[in-house]
């Protein structure tokens, strides 16, 4: 049995472990699933990720957590909020973030997942504002965002993306407690 740290109706979230930085290199590989990232990560960066999670859920009691689908306990990606420190107006700030193997696409997952880490947040965390943000092409995640009752604030040229010219421009949406 998983310890979760709470769930939702389908989904247990959960702090990374080792046998899932495996997992996760899987899901990053799908160029499908990468398709509005500007590379796909190797193995090596895979794994720096779940050590970066791993440290930001220690220093700060949360992260992108490690989630699983409670009917048959399988790893299935993160849900989860995470510092963002890159260089603009905004930052430092938390934002609320999501990256699913594509089996798992079209169930709600994404949705059902993300309302409960905002919950989590806002009344276990005590954060009063929570952000999010993806490339104006990436409808799914913008989808995401507005159902999960995000309000667009506004677009912006995404600093670590100038290299990467049809991702560079992004969407930034916000909720507050």
């Amino acid at each position: 049995m998983n310890n979760y740290i709470f769930k939702s109706d389908r989904l247990g979230f959960r702090t990374w472990t080792e046998k899932d930085k495996s997992k996760m290199g899987l899901i990053n590989s799908d160029v499908k699933v990468m398709e509005h990232f500007p590379t796909i990560p190797t193995q090596e960066q895979t794994d720096e990720f779940v050590e970066r999670m791993i440290k930001q859920f220690s220093k700060n009691g949360f992260c992108y957590f490690a989630v699983d689908k409670l009917d048959n306990n399988e790893f299935i990606g993160f849900i989860g909020i995470a510092e963002q420190t890159f260089e603009s107006d905004f930052t430092p700030c938390v934002d609320i973030g999501w990256r699913l193997a594509q089996a798992e696409w079209g169930n709600g997952f994404a949705t059902e997942g993300a309302k409960k880490c905002l919950e989590f947040a806002f009344n276990e965390i005590g954060l009063k504002n929570i952000k999010s943000f993806c490339p104006e092409i990436n409808n799914k995640s913008e989808k995401v965002m507005i159902k999960i009752g995000m309000k667009k604030t506004k677009s912006f040229i995404h600093p670590l993306l100038s290299e990467f010219k049809a991702l560079e421009k992004c969407v930034l949406y916000e909720i507050e407690k």
